[in-house]
């Protein structure tokens, strides 16, 4: 049975971190967080993840915290006095209890905490080059497989993420 594997990711700091979605967020909040959900989408079922995005909403007057589900990805809006990084702090330790547990920050402080309560720490521009390489893979992989011949999604990936996709599919 594989090990199961989750990780959270600070969504504003994440959003700042990455220069295309720093520049997106300036012109449209919502479009760049939904951007980023969109990019850890592909990831997630490639990687066999399970991901939460955490965005701070501490400063929301009488706000509750808010969860939902966009495709495969769970996403959290922290409730009125809670950061994002207090909702991940929460977390990390009943995670860590039944799989491994990452927590992507460039907060060093955060970093450090995800360590001591047994997860493991990956910064938003090791995330970053860990996504495109994988577009980038895929892209190769496609690219070859059409100049040998027409070949379907389904002749690339393995079955438990075709089961995934099919999943998502199925509730679009």
């Amino acid at each position: 049975m594989k090990e199961l594997r989750y990780m959270f990711v600070d969504g504003y700091n994440v959003i700042n971190q990455w220069k295309g979605l720093k520049d997106l967020k300036d012109e449209n909040l919502d479009y760049a967080r939904d951007k980023l959900v969109d990019m850890l989408q592909e990831y997630s079922v490639i990687k066999n993840i399970n991901i939460t995005v955490v965005f701070d909403a501490h400063l929301k007057k009488g706000n509750i915290e808010s969860k939902y589900k966009i495709g495969n990805i769970d996403v959290v809006y922290t409730r009125e006095g809670e950061t994002a990084d207090c909702y991940i702090e929460r977390n990390v330790p009943l995670y860590s209890k039944i799989g491994q547990v990452y927590v992507v920050t460039s907060d060093y402080v955060e970093q450090r905490i995800a360590l001591q309560m047994g997860g493991a720490r990956i910064t938003p521009n090791e995330l970053l080059w860990e996504i495109e390489a994988l577009q980038k893979d895929v892209r190769k992989k496609s690219n070859i497989s059409y100049t040998e011949k027409t070949v379907r999604i389904a002749d690339i990936l393995d079955e438990e993420i075709l089961e995934k996709l099919e999943k998502l599919r199925r509730k679009s």
